[in-house]
């Protein structure tokens, strides 16, 4: 299949809309979730690292509460056979790949990995280009159940949508070839507009350069800082949460069941942001339904970081069936020369299942802020004032109400244990966020802490570099006697 232009991909996105992403493969209905060695090792990979990771996700907690795929990342081979088939490094990996994702397979998690659509990975070892058919049998061959497939050395083949879709395809057959389900990860940073056509070949496809652990520093080798994000050429890397956030929010909507937004990898818990910085972060990566691939040393993680990365009512936006990403609303600055001191602030807010919405107040300002939310605002895109949902009235939920506390979690990382964390932990191996959603569990619906009438505001003071996050549901009768917000 060939497009001429990008608009001929768009004109095949309006024909094929959302069934064509589900014949990509079975996988990622809901963004995927799982772990990945990037960010916080690079290159030092080894299977004593992967074993040892994927025992600790297992002991506390993070896979029941749903993070999957355990994901090997760049600079674990070693060339090729001379039949072309990719070798391991025997140094690190002394038994192999198979032995590997067997591990993996035993502890209950899926088994990534990593190579690049180029001659080269960008790291500088084997690429997968013109190999894409051996690659993948080598692939199944070994279980692997992820594939993060990078653009690095890629022989210049980009510049159009065609081009870039045309060289990514022909692994998306590869691996459907195999007859093995494997979740194909694209990341080619946003180049030549993926989220216009990667739903027909990808699962995720990276829409924004390489995250960086910072909140909102600017960097050179993140480009076009005060551009949208559809029309940055080279899309770089070093880029602050701020700024990825600011350029998905133009095509964030593209994302759907079976084919997502990535925002890249988390940075919770790498040390480079404060608490408030990593909640906004985990909160807007899990609302904008981008997957939540976790990017610290989980042999190491402290409890502020274990509290984030298990909010269950956090992670029932990213995993809510209906799939729908929230929008921005609306985005202001803040003078530079007034108490503030200079960032923005921002609302968002979206449809979730069952007649829910999210919305959250960001506050990218440098000092603490009193925001005011309207229903006219929330429900913008039903009407505004004039919209049922905007006239009625609505029970809030604080979904940060019920962060487990540092002491429940440093006894679950001390002991290597949940047992006795219920009141906080989401088990999604015993009932998926789909069946808790739909069952009203309480763990994944926030706090009960007001309700707001029709035509009315939901006000709050939202920490500096921080947000407030509420589910909203339609009141019932049984609470209307509650406080107003």
């Amino acid at each position: 299949m060939a497009f001429s232009s990008l608009a001929a991909v768009s004109a095949l996105f309006a024909a094929r809309h959302v069934s064509a992403v589900l014949m990509v493969n079975e996988l990622a209905v809901t963004p995927q979730m799982g772990w990945d060695n990037w960010n916080a090792f690079g290159c030092d990979v080894s299977a004593d690292l992967l074993q040892g990771t994927a025992e600790r996700i297992v002991e506390i907690g993070l896979k029941d509460a749903g993070y999957h795929y355990a994901v090997l990342d760049d600079c674990w081979s070693d060339g090729r056979y001379s039949n072309g088939s990719l070798k391991p490094n025997f140094e690190k990996f002394p038994n192999g790949m198979a032995a590997v994702a067997d591990a993996m397979h035993d502890l209950g998690l899926g088994f990534g990995m990593y190579s690049d659509a180029g001659r080269y990975t960008c790291g500088q070892y084997e690429g997968s280009l013109g190999h894409e058919e051996i690659d993948a049998k080598t692939w199944a061959s070994w279980g692997v159940d992820y594939l993060k497939y990078d653009n690095c050395y890629n022989d210049g083949q980009s510049g159009t949508a065609e081009i870039s879709y045309n060289r990514y395809e022909v692994m998306s057959k590869a691996l459907n070839a195999t007859g093995r389900q494997i979740l194909y990860s694209m990341c080619n940073w946003g180049q030549d507009h993926p989220w216009d056509w990667a739903y027909l070949i990808a699962n995720s496809w990276r829409a924004t350069g390489d995250i960086y652990d910072s909140f909102d520093r600017s960097d050179v080798r993140c480009p076009c800082e005060n551009k949208d994000g559809i029309d940055c050429a080279f899309p770089g890397f070093h880029c602050s949460v701020m700024n990825i956030i600011n350029k998905v929010v133009w095509f964030i909507h593209r994302s759907q069941p079976g084919g997502w937004n990535d925002m890249d990898g988390l940075e919770v818990g790498n040390g480079g942001m404060t608490d408030d910085e990593y909640k906004l972060h985990f909160t807007m990566w899990a609302a904008l339904k981008s997957p939540l691939i976790m990017g610290n040393d989980i042999r190491t993680i402290d409890a502020k970081s274990y509290s984030i990365l298990t909010n269950p009512a956090i992670i029932a936006l990213n995993q809510d069936p209906a799939g729908a990403s929230m929008q921005r609303r609306w985005r202001y600055y803040v003078s530079p020369t007034d108490a503030y001191g200079g960032g923005e602030i921002q609302m968002w807010s979206g449809n979730l299942a069952q007649g829910d919405y999210v919305m959250v107040l960001l506050n990218a300002a440098n000092q603490d802020m009193h925001m005011n939310a309207t229903l006219a605002d929330i429900f913008v895109d039903n009407g505004g004032a004039q919209s049922a949902e905007a006239k009625g009235s609505w029970d809030l939920y604080d979904l940060w109400a019920n962060r487990m506390p540092d002491s429940v979690a440093n006894r679950i990382l001390g002991a290597n244990s949940t047992a006795n964390a219920t009141e906080y932990l989401y088990n999604a191996t015993a009932k998926s966020y789909k069946e808790g959603i739909m069952a009203n569990e309480t763990l994944l619906m926030g706090k009960h802490i007001g309700s707001v009438k029709g035509l009315g505001t939901v006000s709050a003071v939202v920490p500096k570099h921080g947000v407030m996050a509420y589910r909203m549901r339609p009141k019932t009768a049984s609470t209307y006697k509650r406080d107003e917000l």
